[in-house]
């Protein structure tokens, strides 16, 4: 096989053929997979036609390669899954960052009132003794 084709490794190829139990994937000018109907999409898949289209170019993760037969077998389902994690951890990272700023900007501002206050009490007890 090719360095570039191994388990888990995730890589791009074009839709060659589609049947109902899955399509056909080109990964390079010599190897093809097959990406079973239920690695298609999460969810209930009835034509495969819904979700790509021959020439289509997909990103597949490589599920197993049985180098007996030279089978690759391929899931695009698992690289949307990918998708979605990085996505989510994208978010999270955001909000947190937001709530950091959040959290950094109020306790400047409680501090700077509370600064502001001693300052105002000050003023209030000088303005008094310049009155009297």
């Amino acid at each position: 096989m090719n360095d570039h084709v191994e388990v888990g490794s995730i890589i791009k190829g074009k839709v060659t053929g589609i049947q109902p139990y899955g399509a056909f994937i080109s990964l390079d000018d010599d190897k093809q997979g097959l990406v079973h109907i239920s690695e298609i999409t999460n969810g209930y898949v009835k034509n495969i036609n819904d979700f790509i289209k021959v020439g289509e170019e997909v990103s597949v993760k490589v599920l197993a390669i049985d180098e007996a037969d030279g089978k690759i077998s391929l899931s695009i389902k698992a690289v949307e899954e990918l998708e979605r994690e990085k996505q989510l951890r994208l978010k999270r990272e955001i909000n947190k960052s937001k709530l950091e700023h959040l959290s950094d900007a109020s306790n400047q501002g409680f501090n700077t009132l509370k600064a502001k206050l001693t300052e105002w009490i000050e003023q209030s007890k000088n303005e008094t003794l310049i009155e009297k």
